[in-house]
């Protein structure tokens, strides 16, 4: 009695072990961050931000443990238009010389449906930090067939009002509202690069 016993409590724990949070990191070159806006009503400009850097901990069975934490950089910021570029860098706008980088650290995770989530969290523009949500889509997790490590990617968007980030100038010509378009690939570390 006491062999089939331990026997499952052996298989119960190995398959809680399986089931534990996995850490991903992001890669920047499969990874887009694309801000939208309206400029005078003629015209619907957006800007890519480049240059990712975080990780992701995605746990299946327990959504809620799951976890995101990223920076972007300002030298990442390409509108396709290099006096663009310049001018959002500038202090009329995102003011990079004093605030080099953009961070969204996540606060919670829920499950919103099929491969759907909501991640609440804590973005920081500008030197200032407000609650934002995420409407997040799972979109593949696996082996990925270039890289032969776990993989997961997802899409996500929200929108946000620039001038409660202290970004403000030309509203409301230039629209306040930003669109924010993500989509990520995410791979486990290679085991040498995680010591």
């Amino acid at each position: 009695m006491l062999k089939p016993l331990t026997l499952a409590a052996a298989l119960l724990l190995a398959g809680n072990a399986f089931a534990a949070p996995v850490s991903y990191k992001i890669d920047p070159n499969h990874t887009n961050v694309v801000a939208g806006w309206t400029h005078f009503g003629f015209s619907h400009p957006a800007a890519n931000f480049g240059q990712v850097d975080g990780t992701i901990v995605y746990d299946a069975d327990h959504v809620g443990q799951s976890s995101v934490n990223v920076t972007i950089p300002l030298t990442g910021l390409d509108t396709g238009v290099p006096d663009l570029d310049e001018h959002l860098r500038s202090s009329d706008f995102f003011d990079a010389e004093k605030y080099p980088t953009i961070t969204f650290a996540s606060t919670k995770t829920e499950a919103a449906g099929d491969n759907k989530l909501r991640v609440f969290g804590d973005l920081t523009v500008h030197g200032v930090t407000r609650p934002v949500v995420l409407d997040v889509t799972l979109n593949k997790s696996g082996v990925h067939p270039l890289g032969k490590r776990e993989a997961i990617g997802f899409d996500a968007n929200t929108t946000i009002r620039r001038s409660e980030f202290g970004v403000g100038k030309f509203v409301p010509n230039v629209s306040d509202d930003i669109t924010i378009r993500i989509t990520t690939e995410a791979m486990v570390p290679k085991a040498d690069a995680a010591k």
